[in-house]
């Protein structure tokens, strides 16, 4: 790999693999629109050490109207990271989440296979499972939320560019990742800015909601892994999770520990469209790619909470 596009650089997982490829010293070309889902200056930041790099290209583009095929020529893979995230705003404006999820997506794809492009890694959601994501990549998909029904689409539509025009395709399905640089609407962004601020959390459930949560580096090379084994990787689709699962009042307990201080919790029902449960099984991505988390949950949490601090 010598030359690659990733869409959505500006975001939290895609400005650290933006990074890590550089580093590699891989040229990238970086493509984000920076949709207002948060402050664009939150996202600014990210790309702050990037674009110091020789090696590292941004354009400002809309996967939904502009054109990629001139920055895709020459590139290896491209990794589409770019979506809507988040599950609530898809109740309320499905639209958006529709056309950036599924309409970039083909646009994206018809450049790609336009190009010939030598593979197509498409980052896809646990969410494609339904309300539990605890088995294998062949567990029936029950999406249960517009976000995760528009993500199933995009992930059908890179099947049907395979199976009409042989491009060659990877989905990776990211369960809960989190880290430096996680998105302000997360859950654990939210949480470490309330303690740290003494300000109120407020936890949708009883807590006892698990995740296979997925520190930003192990997510990062996990997603390199399907590029440098691309031809164990091509045609396939592998969930990429973390090695432990743990529930978010055991979360709120290590932060607690970790910041020094008592969390405040409001408490109120579930959300329409969130999971329960969630444990990704990766033996799929051992066995093909060479893909094990390294990070524990302490340590991941420290990092983030170190983060958070230094923003302060």
């Amino acid at each position: 790999m010598k030359r690659c596009m990733v869409t959505g650089a500006a975001g939290f997982v895609g400005s650290h693999l933006s990074e890590a490829l550089t580093s590699r010293g891989i040229d990238v070309v970086g493509v984000d629109c920076f949709i207002p889902y948060y402050p664009r200056p939150v996202k600014e930041a990210n790309l702050a050490v990037l674009r110091s790099r020789p090696n590292f290209h941004f354009h400002e583009l809309d996967l939904r109207q502009g054109d990629a095929r001139a920055l895709l020529e020459g590139c290896d893979v491209v990794f589409h990271l770019a979506a809507m995230p988040g599950l609530m705003k898809s109740w309320s404006d499905f639209s958006l989440y529709n056309t950036c999820n599924c309409d970039a997506t083909l646009r994206l794809l018809e450049a790609a296979r336009d190009v010939k492009l030598p593979q197509f890694i498409h980052i896809s959601t646990s969410s494609v499972y339904g309300k539990e994501a605890t088995q294998g990549e062949d567990a029936p998909l029950t999406p249960f939320s517009p976000y995760g029904i528009t993500k199933l689409a995009a992930e059908n539509l890179c099947r049907a560019f395979t199976a009409n025009f042989g491009l060659p395709v990877t989905v990776l399905r990211y369960f809960s990742v989190y880290g430096p640089r996680q998105r302000p609407d997360m859950a654990y962004n939210i949480l470490i800015r309330t303690l740290l601020s003494g300000g109120t959390f407020t936890m949708f459930g009883d807590g006892e909601q698990t995740r296979s949560n997925t520190f930003v580096a192990d997510c990062v090379r996990a997603t390199m892994l399907a590029a440098d084994k691309r031809d164990a990787a091509i045609g396939q689709t592998f969930n990429v999770g973390g090695g432990e699962i743990v529930s978010l009042n055991d979360v709120i307990r290590r932060l607690e520990q970790l910041t020094g201080k008592t969390a405040r919790i409001e408490r109120k029902a579930p959300r329409p469209g969130d999971q329960k449960h969630t444990a990704a099984n990766i033996d799929k991505a051992r066995r093909l790619l060479g893909y094990s988390p390294t990070t524990p949950v302490n340590d991941g949490l420290a990092a983030q909470v170190a983060w958070q601090r230094s923003l302060l």
